[in-house]
Parts: structure tokens; sequence; C-alpha cells
């Protein structure tokens, strides 16, 4: 590890990272102009965003920073892979790690790996039907496109909330952190599909301010204390469609997607640091 890296890495313990990220969360929500156009141009320049593809391109069409960051697409701009046994990418990134969920761990980097049950919140009933399954860890840069969407059709079951640090998560803190993604902040996402259960884990990170989902808006519980949704309620029935939204990240970060055993498989092109585009074919069921 280089200098420069481990300074960043011990930079990470020592700051508040909470109070950081909630008060970079509103500066970025601001709808100041003297406040968000600064924010949004400078951003533009540092990571060389690309607006080609987004329905809105000036900033002054833009209420804030958040608004430019989950900026939402042109139609037709993320065609989805129409295959019935295909799964598709559920947001642009690059692939950080991809393979087998092996005796209930995750494999996050070289020497560096994480548990299965601790990921979706430490309850094993939630965690049994994925293990020995398929698990793909997603990083969204960001230059990337925010938005998450389904890489299969599914109906909500469970919602979690789970408390924790916030890391940035990038390939130097995903090499020497250990954890990184079971110790940082993140929503579970539970679904039912035609091909067993799915996990989607949105992970927080550094300076993240949120995570939002369609049907329960902005999810950080100020009680930072873990929360098992209502959700689905009753009088509710959350199906989602493949391709179509269901969250997004206010800054950052990182999705961890969890399958079972003998339900699907990787498209053998797909590897670490693989480049992905939200719609694009990842995976194909094995039924």
């Amino acid at each position: 590890m280089s200098v420069k890296d481990s300074l960043f890495i011990a930079s990470q313990y020592l700051v508040p990272q909470h109070g950081l990220s909630r008060l970079i969360g509103r500066l970025a929500a601001s709808e100041t102009s003297w406040i968000k156009n600064p924010l949004i141009k400078g951003f533009q320049k540092q990571f060389g965003i690309d607006m080609t593809d987004a329905k809105r391109k000036n900033v002054d069409e833009f209420a804030s920073f958040n608004d430019f960051f989950t900026r939402e697409l042109e139609d037709g701009a993320r065609p989805i892979a129409p295959g019935e046994h295909e799964f598709v990418s559920p947001a642009d990134g690059a692939v950080s790690q991809l393979g087998n969920i092996e005796h209930g761990r995750i494999f996050q980097a070289k020497g560096q790996d994480f548990s299965l049950t601790e990921l979706l919140g430490g309850d094993r009933q939630r965690a049994e039907p994925f293990v020995d399954g398929q698990f793909a860890t997603i990083y969204l840069s960001p230059r990337d496109y925010h938005r998450v969407h389904m890489p299969v059709t599914g109906t909500l079951r469970e919602m979690v909330y789970v408390p924790g640090d916030l890391f940035s998560v990038n390939k130097a803190t995903a090499e020497n952190v250990p954890r990184l993604f079971a110790r940082n902040e993140r929503l579970v996402a539970i679904f039912d599909t035609d091909h067993g259960p799915m996990a989607m884990v949105l992970v927080g990170a550094m300076i993240v301010a949120a995570i939002e989902t369609v049907w329960a808006g902005h999810i950080t519980p100020p009680a930072r204390q873990l929360a098992v949704s209502s959700y689905p309620r009753p009088e509710q029935n959350v199906t989602l469609e493949k391709g179509e939204e269901m969250g997004r990240f206010l800054l950052g970060s990182t999705v961890v997607l969890c399958f079972g055993k003998d339900k699907m498989r990787w498209l053998d092109e797909l590897q670490a640091d693989s480049p992905v585009r939200m719609g694009e074919a990842i995976g194909l069921t094995l039924e």
C-alpha cells in the first residue's frame, strides 16, 4: 500500500464520518443558486461529467446539487436487455468483485472478505437463502449515473436499514479496511422473484448524505439503529419490473447483489474491474 493510500485510510478512522457526511448533505440539498451552481460546475470539471444522456443539461435547470447528482437520463439512453433469462446491471459503474458466496462469506478484495449474515443485518434466517449462492459488488464512481434499477422483476419482501460506519468504498479501502461493505451504513432490500429471492444492498460511504427508495423515500433514520421496515404494508404490493428504478444514492456508492444457490450465473466475460451500464445483461438464470 502506498503512503498516500495509508494516509487516506488512516484519516477516515479519525474524521467524524457521520457529522462530515451530514454537513455535506445539507450543502448538497441547498437550492440557493450561489451555493448549488458552483458545486455543480466544480463537480462537473473535477470528474469530467458527461451530460450527453441527461434529460437536463444546464446547471440552472437543477434545483440543487442533489437534483443534479441524481439526474434522470433521456428516454432510451439505457436499453434494458429483453431476454427472459437475462439479469441486468442495476447501475452504471464497475464490477468490484463477483462470484460464489462460500461458507457464508463474500469476497471483498485480496485478503479481505465479510459475512453474508452481517451484510444483510445480522439475521441468519434472512441470509440462509443466499448461502452458497452468487454475489456481485458494483461500484458507482462520482461520474456515474446514480439511480439504481431492478436486475429482474421482483416483489419486495422486506427492507432493513442497518446503521454503520461511512468509510469510502474505493479500491484502496476495499483492499485495506476489513469487512468494509458489512460495516458501512446500508439499506437491505429483499425481493421475491421468479428465480428465487434476491438481495439488493445499497451501501453508504463517506459524504453519502442519503439513500432513497421509490417506495419509502429518504432512508437514513436519525436514531441510527437497526430498523426493519413495515414495507410492504398489507395495502401495498411493491412490485418492480426489470429495469425499473428502485432507489438512488445522494452521493456514493456501491450495490451488492445476492442470489440463491443454483439460480443464476454471471456472464463469462464479466470479471473484477469490468465496466457495466444499467440495463445491459450481466447474468443468466439456470432454470
